[in-house]
Formats: C-alpha cells, structure tokens, sequence
C-alpha cells in the first residue's frame, strides 16, 4: 500500500499506467477526428475551384484534454485510492477477528458490522486469512478445531450473523482458545460490546499471546439498560431499570405495551448520579394493567431491555378455607358466602380446606373464623406467607374466645373478648369508620355514612398499633391491621365477614376493600403443572418475539419464581413458555449476576472506540465520474460528425462542458428547479388530502401526522374516498385552500398567529374550509371553564372570525354522515362537540369550526405496522372503534356537506319499498 498523507492506494503498481498518458495525448493529436459528412449537389464542386495545399485536419485539444482526463480516472480508480485509511495489518500471520455477539450487542449492531467489514477488506487487500470468533454461546457448540477463512468467506458469515438474546461467555471461549494451535504473529481485533464480567481479562490474555490486540467499544454511557420484572402494587406495578456505569445522571423511559403493540403507559424514569437502579410507577386502570404484556425500554432494542409479563402479574386466585360444601352451608349465615359474593367479579376463587388449597398456587388464602389451626397447619401458612403469600383473617367469636397462645397469625396481639356497641347497656352508638390513613391500601376510597360496626376484637396497645392499622374507628381503635412476614402480609379484620357483627360485608366499600388487598398479592403463574413447558415465542437479540427456534427446549416445570433464576442461553432461550392462555415469561434481566462496564485491560491491549478516522473507498466516485466522461466523449462524437443536426459545434462545446463538469450539479439543481415554490400546491391539489397544523411540539406534530395517516387508512377501507397522505401545514406561510378538512391540535407552545396567518385562516373559513380544533383535554369541554386548552384556545383564536357555538344537536348531519352514532369519542371521552349554531351556518350548512377535547389524533395514530400507537381510555379498543367512525364521519361531513339533511327524496324511497 502507498500512502500520501490522508490518501493511499491499495494497488499502487497501476499507477504506473499514468507515465503512458503522454503517449496517449500523441495519439491522439495525430488521428483526426472521423470526417463529418454533408449532402450537398454534386455541381457545387464546380464553383470557386482554387488549387491550394490541404492539411490534415487534428483533434481539438479540449476534446483530447477530456479523453486524457477519462484515461486518468480509470487508471486512478484502478489503483483503489483510500481517503484516511486505515493502519495496515501487523505481522504475517492471520486476522483474529473477535465478535461479542450477546444481547447488549444488539443496540448498535450495524456499527460492529461495519466495524468487522473494514477490518476484513484490510485483510483482503492483504491477501491474510482470518479466524473469526464469537463469544455468544451458539446451538452447535465450539467447533473441535478452529479453520481459517478467505476474507470474502468471513464477510459473509459477519454478514450473516446477528445478536443473541443471552449474555456472551467469555470464559468458555478463553479455555477453548488455549486449546488450539494458533500462530504468535497474528493480529486481533476485538469488537466488544462496552460490558465487563467474568472473562474479560482471561479472553484478553489469551487474545494477546497470538499478537498485537486491539479491543473496539462504545463508551460506557451508552452500554443498554437491563429492564427488571416488575413488582406489584396496590394500584399499579413497579418497573425497575438498571445502568452498567452510575457516572452522571442519565433519563430513561419504560413503555407498558399491549400483545398487540399498542403503547398502554410511559413513565419517564431518571438515574441520579451515583445510581444504577431506578424505578418508575406505572398506574393503569385494572383492565389495561392486565392487557400488559411487556415493559420495554424507549429506544434500547434488546433482549434485555425487555420484561415480559405472564399470568403472574394478572391472575389472582383467591382461596377461601372452608371444610363444608356450599349446599351444605345456610348462605345468608355463612361468611363463605359473603367473600365468594365480594371476590367472585375479580378473582379467581377455590374453596376447600387448607390443605387441599395449599395443593395449587393461590395468590390470597381468606381465614374466616370458622375454627382454630392446627400446629401443622399453622407451620404450613406460615412457610406459605412467607413466600409471598397473603393471609385475610376475620375475626368472630372463636378468635375473641382465643387464648393469647392460641392467637397465632395474626399482625397484633389481640385483647380476650370483643367489644359490643349498641345493646342495652352499652356505653355509645355503634361506631362509624374513620377516614383511611394516606399510608394504607385503602386510601381514597369513600366510605359510606351508613357503615357501622357493633361489635369488634379489640387489639392490644402498642407502640407500632398506628403504624399497622389500614382501617380504624372513629374513636381510633383499630379495624384493619396488617404485618409484614417475609415477603407475604398477615392481614386482620377484627370484625366478622358476615353482618353479625358489622354491616361492611353489605356495601360496595366491603368489595373495594377485598379487591385492593387482593391486587397487594404477588399472583401465580399459569399452566405450570407437573409437565415441561413447551416454547410458545422467544425473543431475538433485538427483543421482538419470534417463533421459537429449533434448539429451544422446554421449560423445567420446577422453574420459575423462587427458585434459582433460569439463565437464558440456546436451549432456553427469553420468551414465552406453556400454552397461549396460560404462559410463563423467562427474563434475561434477573440472571445477570454481573452488570459493569468495560474496566481496565492488561497492559498493551490497545483500546479504540468504533468512530474512528473513517476509511472512503474512492473507486466508485472515479468510476461514476470516468462514466460521465466517457458519455461526454460519446456526445461530442456524434456532434462533431454530424449525427445530431440540430446543434452546431459551439452547442457541441457546451455540452462537453456541461457533462464533463456541472452534470453531477446539474441535476439536484435541476430537480430543485422542478420543485420550486409551487411544489406544496401541486403535492396538495393532485388528491384529496387531510392536513393538520404545524404547532411547533415536534411530538404534538408527529401524533398529528400519525392519526390522519391512520385515519386516512381508515378511509380507504370502508368508503369511497382515496385521499394522498396527510399533510403538515404553517399558518404563516402555507396556502390552505386545498384542504377540506383541517385539524388543529392546540399546542401550549403554538404562537400567536400574525396578522397575514389570521388574514389567511379567515379567508379558508369564509370559503368552505372546515376546521377542528382539538383541544386535547380529558373530560368536559365547556366554555364557561378554564381547562389550559381551552383557554390557550382563546389565545390563539384572537382575530378568527368564529361563528356562535353551540353542542352538537341530536339531529345533526354529524351523527348519520356515514355511521349512526350519538357521541364522538377520542383517546378520551365524555366531553361536549361543539358546531356552529344552525341559524348561522353557510349555505352548504357545513360548520366551518368544529371544536372539542377528546384527542382525536392519538386514538386514530398507528404505526408503519398498523398498530395503534396510544391508549385509549376508559372504553379501550371499542372506544376507538368509535373514534375511527367520528372521524369517517367527519371526513364524510366536510366533503359532502348535508346530503344526509335532504329530506326531499323520503317519499319516492318509501313508496318504492311499500311496492
């Protein structure tokens, strides 16, 4: 290789051919151009006959300055001209070429693909055999013996592979290596993926006694994040990431996201400086927090960046320790049938003894006082709550009567005997609930005035009573005490579950009280059994699911929770295990045991980062430029000879030169000349396209785009109208008359509009246009209230010519466009649509301002995959179903008018049906 300065030439001996040029311009001073020929009558020979000496005719010299050029450019091609090569290889021996393909290779996988095809050109160009490496364990195992490959071989193979979904084993890769024959005078590169572990320096070691070594990787602030299975709460989950380096605060977000795709919650989650664990809660309402199937990181495609969510997080079956039968139970007497009654519309409920429940997995077990335990029994609960179990007790009279030894599991020591309220020599009235402390589940919950309690067991006083106490009295003794016991809870009602002694169990607050004791239980995983689990979907490197491979095995029945985490590798691979209804989620996130940065590697290891001096490759621009030439060449041929009649010689010498060196200019200029200022006006009036205004909120704008994109689909689908993209439009500058419809989001980052915005928007209003402003606001819309949008609404409407407003009527065109239908649902629900006031309206009686507050955008938004890309509340995806109607209506309304109002036809349609 030659290298001059920032340039080198990969094959220098072509260049040699240069020293020929000077023959060739010889050349081609001494052959003439082809004669040119012209028709012309014979006699013409006759006239101005003079003898005199003819000279040869030569090439111009432009015309040989331009073929010399041609032949240059070939030959400088020829040579592979470099621009900031890089070093050339060391040694002799073969290119070791060392590739950590785990997960957290994944983020920035094209990078190390890049990285790896440099390195091999250079051991092409080298004529070097390469050895090429993996530290990912792989289905086949480590080869018996190591085989050196042709660089075009390991391009193919670099090209081919991709990330896996577990984590590299360096080690084992280290121990094989020393087991091979492999020359001293080789070089090694290593492309690491930033992570330390165990490994790391064996592997290096072992890399650096074959020769020079060189470790590629990314700084360690840009290493992915590990996404943690998240633990349950009362109202929601929490979702736990973890960082490999703590230096400097870093922001993060975690996505909740359905089977489906759809985007269900994002929580923005922060790392401190010093931290490598944060947390985020996400709250959703119990239907879609049970739709979650996954939490992933924003913008970290891999394995482990992904959580999945299994049954674990959503069942809860709840056992009620019972040894009668429901028939042989008087229902109205029974507690039994209390709990069944209050647990059934959100749990699962089993009824049996103790011991039969205990045989299942269960999430809650509920005690009524129905008898005492025995010692074994009492050993079995405990070992169960304290794995995470939770216990509900009632109290009643067996437990009143309980001596201090026998009050086992429970959270307080009780006082022998109850409290009676309310008889005949009772000292008050029986006694109301107490507002819940903001510490216990029950918080927020309203508790109705006619709750009362008549009798109770009383808990002894202690220093930590209040602390324990969910629910208390109006004169402050306890109702509801709970106690941490391992990782499970003991929870105690010191009332009955029948109105023997209270008349909670015949409220709702008796359900909502159940229900959030309920969602504090861990759940269960489904279809576990006795029998392996077979593979349902895994995930790839890039954490999407896929269809198993074929080496995936199935799942140990005794995996899962409690014991020790699986370590995911080629046989058991991230993912879904079980059946479709019933399956359990293996994690990446909770095997890695060692999550740290690339550290310090021994001595004479160089260490690089990816983005180096780039290598350009200058033979497809010389060649693209030598073609230009030679077409050039071509042309001015064929205007020299006459073969192109219309253009003369000096038409001939601007072409040359305008392909010789302005085509490559000319042609973007061209195109831009093409396009101009009326570019926007042409791509609006050459089909029917819904627009939406440019607030200036680049996520605002990109939602908007999103939902009439979905929209538009929509409309394709189910109606005649084919309607072009959407497009963006700027009030300042953009004409508006081609659209019939336009829908402004109101953006609290949107400006004023300028007198000539306002000028214009005016003008589309007075001439047809239709207008929705979205207001964005979750609930009511009303007019005399002061939500944000409506008043940054205000704002930005100064100086519009807005009609009078009034609710959408019962009979407007709005609700029979298309589809019948009395509401117009978004993302959110529940507001008022206001239309302009019919006595007002124009001659088409179309509104020209249509206003609400129900993010109709983000309802309507999918992605390239046609998956919605936001939630929608509280109606889910039959709410938006209704979206997409409104907005066909909508669609339908601003395009058609009130032919739907025309009631002129009526008759002719019911007589013809009466024949």
């Amino acid at each position: 290789m030659l290298t001059l300065g920032p340039l080198a030439f990969a094959a220098p001996w072509i260049l040699v051919a240069l020293a020929a040029l000077p023959v060739l311009i010889w050349l081609l001073r001494v052959v003439p151009p082809a004669p040119r020929r012209v028709a012309f009558p014979a006699i013409r020979l006759l006239y101005g006959l003079k003898p005199r000496d003819e000279t040869s005719a030569t090439t111009p010299w432009w015309l040989i300055l331009l073929r010399v050029l041609l032949a240059a450019l070939i030959i400088l091609a020829l040579a592979h001209p470099l621009l900031n090569p890089r070093a050339p290889l060391v040694g002799g021996g073969p290119l070791v070429l060392t590739i950590d393909d785990g997960w957290a290779a994944a983020r920035d996988w094209p990078q190390r693909q890049q990285a790896a095809e440099e390195l091999l050109d250079q051991a092409e160009r080298a004529g070097r055999p390469v050895l090429l490496l993996t530290t990912a364990p792989s289905s086949a195992g480590l080869p018996d013996r190591l085989s050196p490959l042709r660089a075009g071989e390991a391009r193919s193979l670099v090209q081919a592979l991709q990330p896996k979904p577990w984590a590299t084993d360096r080690a084992a890769l280290a121990t094989w290596l020393r087991s091979q024959e492999l020359p001293a005078s080789a070089e090694s590169f290593w492309l690491s993926d930033g992570l330390g572990g165990e490994g790391t320096d064996a592997l290096a070691e072992t890399l650096q006694r074959l020769g020079a070594l060189t470790v590629m990787t990314t700084p360690p602030s840009t290493v992915p994040q590990l996404a943690f299975p998240p633990e349950s709460e009362i109202d929601g989950l929490i979702a736990s990431l973890a960082r490999a380096d703590d230096r400097g605060a870093l922001d993060s977000a975690v996505r909740a996201v359905a089977a489906d795709g759809r985007i269900l919650a994002r929580e923005a989650i922060r790392f401190e400086d010093g931290e490598n664990r944060a947390e985020a809660r996400i709250v959703l309402p119990s239907e879609l927090r049970n739709e979650i199937a996954r939490l992933e990181i924003e913008d970290q495609a891999t394995a482990g960046g992904v959580a999945l969510i299994d049954e674990r997080w959503r069942r809860r079956p709840v056992g009620l320790v019972s040894q009668t039968s429901f028939s042989a139970s008087q229902p109205l007497l029974s507690e039994l049938h209390y709990l069944d009654q209050a647990l059934s519309p959100f749990s699962e409920v089993r009824r049996g003894p103790l011991e039969t429940l205990l045989a299942r997995e269960l999430a809650v077990i509920l005690l009524p006082d129905s008898g005492t335990l025995s010692t074994a029994e009492q050993d079995t609960l405990s070992r169960w709550v304290a794995d995470g179990g939770v216990l509900l007790r009632f109290a009643g009279p067996i437990l009143a009567a309980a001596e201090p030894s026998e009050q086992a599991l429970i959270p307080v020591p009780l006082r022998q005997g109850g409290r009676l309220l309310g008889g005949a020599l009772s000292w008050s009235q029986p006694a109301r609930l107490a507002a819940f402390p903001p510490e216990s589940p029950f918080a927020g919950l309203a508790i109705p005035p006619e709750v009362t309690v008549q009798r109770q067991v009383l808990a002894q006083p202690a220093l930590d009573l209040a602390e324990r106490s969910w629910a208390t009295l109006e004169d402050g003794t306890p109702l509801v005490t709970a106690a941490r016991e391992g990782d499970g809870w003991v929870v105690l009602v010191h009332t009955t579950a029948n109105p023997d002694w209270s008349n909670l169990p015949l409220s709702g607050l008796f359900v909502q009280m159940l229900q959030r004791i309920v969602a504090l239980s861990q759940g269960i995983r489904g279809g576990r059994g006795e029998q392996p689990l077979p593979p349902v979907e895994t995930l790839d490197g890039y954490g999407r699911l896929v269809t198993p491979p074929n080496s995936a095995q199935a799942l140990p029945p005794s995996a899962g929770p409690g014991d020790t985490p699986i370590r995911p590798g080629p046989s058991l691979p991230p993912g879904f295990y079980g059946t479709d209804q019933a399956r359990v989620a293996v994690n990446l996130a909770p095997a890695i045991t060692e999550f740290q940065p690339l550290g310090a590697l021994p001595s004479g290891v160089a260490v690089t980062g990816y983005q180096q001096g780039e290598e350009v490759d200058l033979r497809p621009a010389l060649f693209t430029g030598a073609l230009l030439l030679l077409l050039a060449d071509l042309l001015i041929s064929m205007l020299l000879r006459g073969l192109v009649p219309s253009a003369g010689r000096a038409t001939g010498r601007a072409a040359m030169l305008l392909l010789a060196f302005g085509l490559a200019a000319a042609v973007p200029a061209t195109v831009q000349a093409q396009q101009g200022d009326d570019s926007f006006a042409r791509a609006a009036s050459l089909s029917t396209r819904l627009a939406y205004v440019r607030t200036g909120d680049r996520q605002l704008d990109t939602a908007s785009e999103a939902g009439l994109a979905g929209l538009t689909r929509m409309l394709e689908r189910r109606t005649a109208v084919e309607p072009g993209p959407p497009m963006g439009v700027d009030l300042e500058r953009d004409e508006l008359m081609f659209f019939p419809l336009l829908y402004w989001p109101v953006g609290t980052s949107q400006q004023p509009l300028s007198p000539a915005a306002i000028a214009r928007v005016n003008s589309y209003i007075k001439t047809g246009g239709t207008i929705l402003f979205d207001t964005r606001d979750q609930g009511e819309v009303g007019f005399g209230g002061a939500t944000p949008g409506i008043e940054r609404l205000r704002v930005l409407a100064r100086g519009l010519d807005v009609p009078p407003l009034e609710p959408v009527p019962p009979e407007h065109v709005l609700t029979k466009a298309f589809y019948l239908m009395d509401s117009f649902p978004g993302r959110w629900t529940g507001g008022t649509v206001w239309v302009e006031r019919a006595d007002t309206a124009r001659d088409d009686e179309v509104s020209s301002i249509i206003i609400g507050g129900h993010d109709w955008a983000a309802a309507w938004a999918m992605d390239e995959g046609g998956r919605p890309m936001f939630p929608v509340v509280p109606g889910g995806e039959v709410q938006r179903e209704w979206s997409y109607r409104f907005g066909v209506n909508l669609v339908m309304y601003a395009l058609t008018g009130n032919y739907k109002a025309d009631q002129v036809h009526i008759p002719s349609i019911l007589e013809r049906l009466g024949q």
